[in-house]
């Protein structure tokens, strides 16, 4: 499938031009986000989010058929950022002394950017059909495959010690995790950590656990 298109596809829309879906549906959701993060899903009216992107509320339904199809597109327009964003920063880490702790680093400040986005996810998933639940989980997936990537190159040039791919991708999760708890605890975390004691003090936590010498278990 054409990776372009592929939401003019899984999302059903009354226009023919591919191009022009993907414009229009673009102003949606730059719309949709701000107002769900500000109101949350529930309070916010398409015809607030139609009246954001400039459109009339006719308009709007020619390109989505619903509040929940608008709530996909934009879970999926910010995990397609942050793998972007992620996938940028593993090219960039590939090049440092310490792939890992740069790949790390690189992860946690995507995550630190993208704080309110993250937290719209995890907060109004459960408020899509349970066809785009599915998907949105499988874009977690996604992301966390980026670190299994990683930690099986390292693994594999000898800059890791061996581990099970049980092990590897356990490790995986932990990255990905860690890079949310950010989101999650903010309201602690940032009155006593910069976003730098933090990428530090678990990166030094999570080099930690992947130098041991126990990893093949």
């Amino acid at each position: 499938m054409n990776t372009k298109h592929r939401h003019v596809k899984e999302v059903p829309t009354l226009v023919k031009n591919l191009d022009l879906v993907e414009r229009r549906r673009r102003q949606i959701v730059d719309a949709a986000v701000e107002l769900f993060i500000e109101k949350g899903f529930h309070k916010t009216t398409t015809r607030q989010i139609a009246s954001a992107a400039g459109f009339s509320i006719g308009s709007l339904y020619e390109y989505v058929k619903s509040k929940e199809d608008i709530l996909y597109l934009v879970c999926d327009a910010i995990h397609d950022e942050m793998i972007r964003s992620v996938t940028e920063a593993l090219k960039r880490a590939k090049e440092a002394r310490n792939a890992l702790a740069e790949a790390i680093r690189e992860y946690f400040l995507v995550c630190h950017r993208m704080s309110d986005h993250i937290l719209l996810i995890y907060q109004e998933t459960q408020s899509l059909p349970s066809q785009w639940r599915q998907k949105v989980l499988e874009n977690e997936v996604r992301i966390t495959g980026l670190f299994v990537d990683i930690l099986a190159r390292l693994i594999a040039s000898g800059d890791l010690p061996e581990m099970s791919d049980k092990t590897i991708e356990l490790a995986a999760h932990n990255i990905a995790v860690l890079g949310h708890m950010w989101t999650f605890r903010r309201w602690f975390l940032a009155r006593h950590y910069s976003i730098e004691d933090y990428i530090d003090i678990q990166t030094s936590l999570l080099l930690g656990l992947t130098s041991g010498s126990r990893g093949n278990y």
